[in-house]
């Protein structure tokens, strides 16, 4: 199965959420936004929120500053 995954193409084996995405990335849930097909997902969804061929996701970490 392919995805698109920050503008690259992804191969996945089989099917997976999107938590299971951020861990098999390395990603801390907590200092991201996702978003899926052009919507934002949102945080408590991650683990219900399948990921299926040919989706575009989009991880962007979140970068404090002042």
């Amino acid at each position: 199965m392919t995805i698109t995954l920050n503008g690259e193409p992804y191969a996945l084996t089989r099917g997976e959420t999107i938590t299971e995405l951020l861990a098999r990335l390395g990603i801390d849930p907590r200092g991201v936004a996702v978003e899926r097909n052009f919507l934002v997902v949102k945080r408590d969804a991650y683990s219900t929120t399948q990921v299926e061929e040919g989706d575009q996701i989009e991880i962007v970490n979140f970068v404090g500053g002042g």
